[in-house]
């Protein structure tokens, strides 16, 4: 008899057993409801908080070729209809921004330049930084320009990449266009003391190779990232309106001429390390400096409209290290002065000056 009872027996146990801790674990789980509720706190665990302290939080690296801080910025647009020669200043953008439409082959208030617009050249309509912006014109304006031997006002270095960059003929000095185009470079450096040069204000300085750049290496570089904009025969994208380009022609007879500044090698080169291919800033460069001085050989070297610089650095001894065309003040060949290896020439142009 005790046998069939003993079953039932230990089941009854169980159950009371499940029971009793049920009610236990109500009991506890309520009491710890009302103390936290009543702003109790729970206590640490060290454990948790000592594998958290250990582990290292990843922070970026900036890969950027200039700190960013202290840059130039452009004055805010939303200010412009402040200036009393606002208008003239709206229309100078315009005009930076798309050049052609106004002033191209076919352009509605003349017809003087190539196709291409100064913002090609001059990102951003010039305010980007080391996207050859305009940040410095009117602070170092009128100055004696070693190119010409003569002093130069802000009319003359536009109407100099009008003759250059955009292998055109020069803007009346008195034009409306003209005016307004000196009005919004006067604009955007009117919080710059004059004399002062901005961080961020023209080209980067790209260090010289201990080679020659590489037009061969260039072409490569350049069906790589180029081509896709600027097409494998140079010739850029035209918009659909015929009215500029989406992507600039990089040589042909409708690019720069060859006595344009991004003619001279360490310009370009300079000018791809921080703004190119498309989506590239100075902040991220997506080429190395080798590839930008390669695809600058190799884009310089392809042909383009031609200039008379007869008139050109009258004092030779002032020509930039990297100007392609002779007669030189020292002993190094064209080819040498336009592709490099440029080291050899700085050292002795600086062991010349301490003599």
């Amino acid at each position: 008899m005790k046998d069939i009872f003993e079953p039932l027996v230990k089941m009854m146990a169980l159950m009371v057993g499940l029971l009793v801790s049920i009610t236990l674990l109500t009991v506890l789980l309520i009491g710890l409801i009302v103390f936290i509720f009543n702003g109790g706190n729970l206590p640490q665990m060290n454990q948790s908080a000592d594998l958290t302290a250990s582990v290292a939080v990843p922070t970026e690296t900036y890969k950027g070729v200039v700190p960013k801080e202290g840059l130039w910025k452009a004055p805010e647009w939303s200010t412009v209809d402040q200036e009393p020669n606002a208008d003239d200043i709206k229309y100078g953008r315009e005009l930076i921004a798309n050049t052609s439409a106004y002033l191209g082959p076919n352009g509605s208030v003349r017809k003087i330049s190539n196709g291409m617009n100064c913002q090609n050249c001059h990102l951003n309509a010039g305010t980007a930084p080391l996207g050859n912006n305009y940040s410095a014109v009117s602070s170092s304006y009128p100055k004696i320009r070693g190119r010409s031997g003569q002093m130069e006002d802000i009319p003359k270095r536009i109407n100099d990449c009008f003759e250059r960059s955009l292998n055109g003929k020069a803007l009346d000095r008195n034009s409306k266009e003209m005016i307004a185009i000196v009005a919004y470079m006067e604009w955007l450096g009117k919080d710059v003391v004059p004399g002062e040069t901005p961080q961020g204000v023209g080209l980067y300085e790209i260090p010289f190779l201990d080679r020659a750049a590489d037009p061969v290496k260039g072409k490569s570089v350049y069906a790589q990232h180029c081509q896709s904009c600027h097409m494998e025969d140079g010739n850029g994208m035209m918009k659909p309106d015929k009215t500029g380009y989406t992507y600039p022609p990089l040589w042909g007879d409708n690019s720069y001429n060859h006595g344009a500044g991004l003619y001279r090698m360490s310009r370009f080169a300079g000018y791809v390390k921080t703004n190119m291919p498309l989506g590239a800033t100075f902040e991220r460069p997506m080429l190395t400096d080798e590839e930008s001085w390669d695809v600058a050989a190799y884009v310089n070297s392809m042909p383009r409209p031609e200039k008379d610089l007869s008139k050109d650095w009258p004092d030779i001894s002032k020509k930039p290290i990297d100007h392609p065309f002779g007669p030189f003040s020292d002993e190094f060949s064209e080819e040498q002065h336009k592709f490099g290896p440029f080291k050899p020439i700085k050292a002795a142009r600086e062991t010349q000056t301490m003599k």
